[in-house]
């Protein structure tokens, strides 16, 4: 059996009510990561031996974007940024984001998302890549 991956079949889009959204399909982007932050179980050892299983609630996360520093979603997520930085506090967590891979049917709801800070910026000969990390209050992974 064989299967076939391309970047090109994520797509995607990140909004924020006052700012609208950017729908990206790859254009300037090198990568996207969704990473599960909340650990969903832990075990407790008694001295005895026996364990006690937690079953934790929660599904924070972040998703890190990797884009070309002369990106058209770089300067969208620089605009973001700074938009949020001076608007009310109530607007910082409220942006949310979809990605979904139109092969295997897999998607990705995001809300609560804020900016972990801005991306480190490099000088050099060469245009470089810069890494955007969106913190995620609730990241939803579904299936098709």
């Amino acid at each position: 059996m064989t299967s076939t991956y391309s970047f090109l079949d994520l797509s995607g889009a990140i909004a924020q009510a006052d700012m609208g959204a950017y729908t990206f399909t790859g254009e300037g982007v090198g990568e996207v990561v969704v990473t599960m932050a909340t650990e969903r179980t832990a075990h407790d050892t008694a001295s005895d031996g026996s364990i006690m299983v937690s079953k934790i609630a929660g599904n924070s996360g972040n998703i890190s974007i990797t884009v070309q520093q002369t990106s058209d979603v770089h300067k969208w997520l620089l605009l973001w940024y700074n938009y949020l930085v001076i608007a009310d506090t109530s607007k910082w967590a409220s942006t949310t984001a979809a990605l979904r891979n139109t092969t295997d049917g897999t998607s990705h709801i995001i809300t609560g998302l804020s900016p972990q800070k801005v991306p480190d910026k490099q000088y050099q000969a060469q245009g470089q890549r810069v890494t955007w990390v969106l913190m995620a209050a609730d990241i939803q992974s579904l299936t098709a």
